[in-house]
């Protein structure tokens, strides 16, 4: 499999299924997409901001809903096999994107397996076993989260700089260099994740000694 990344804000991903499978794939898909899930029960556990849709569809029944949302990703997490394998054809012959709640790995034809993350700003890390191993994606997600502290803060300092550096004229290679500089400095790393009030003159210190020499800074 290949991981990729896939921006559904202004797309809708179906739900079958409201047990506490269904219920945590709701809250993380909700949180950046339109999110519907559609169960005859629900479980209590919380769906984020999904919408709740009560029903009991049959295999025809999923297909009108198919139609009527247009989803771009069908999450199926029926405990009912034949109306989820069902579903899934469903899906991909409307060229939508398929999550088997119910399986692990995700290898047929549009199959996506949906990955451990951790988010620090916008810096995104994603692990995934291919299904095979979910204990340990989440262990290694608790491990990174202290690993990419400050990692936010950096993006978007670097994105600040590629812009201040071009707009002042420096050259690219000046410019790789001040960026390698940053980013490597880990006096710069300190600084942004302690957030103290020298953070400038540290991140100005290693800017300048990189564009003097070309070079990183020490």
């Amino acid at each position: 499999m290949i991981p990729l990344l896939h921006d559904l804000s202004e797309e809708t991903v179906l739900v079958l299924g409201g047990g506490p499978v269904g219920a945590r794939k709701a809250r993380r898909f909700s949180r950046e997409a339109r999110t519907v899930v559609v169960s005859p029960e629900f479980s209590d556990e919380g769906f984020g901001e999904a919408q709740l849709v009560r029903d009991a569809p049959d295999a025809d029944g999923v297909c009108e809903w198919l139609d009527r949302l247009e989803p771009a990703l069908v999450v199926c997490a029926t405990d009912r096999e034949r109306l989820n394998e069902a579903a899934a054809d469903a899906a991909r012959e409307r060229g939508a994107l398929v999550n088997r709640a119910d399986r692990s790995g995700g290898r047929e034809s549009g199959g996506v397996v949906v990955p451990a993350t951790v988010r620090e700003g916008p810096v995104v890390v994603a692990v995934a076993t291919g299904g095979t191993a979910p204990a340990l994606s989440k262990h290694l997600r608790k491990r990174l989260e202290g690993e990419l502290e400050g990692a936010g803060a950096m993006a978007e300092l670097l994105s600040e700089l590629r812009t201040e550096l071009r707009e002042a004229g420096h050259p690219p290679e000046r410019r790789r260099a001040a960026v390698t500089a940053v980013v490597e400095s880990s006096a710069v790393w300190k600084a942004l994740r302690t957030g103290g009030s020298k953070r400038p003159q540290v991140v100005d210190d290693v800017i300048e000694s990189a564009l003097e020499t070309g070079g990183e800074a020490p």
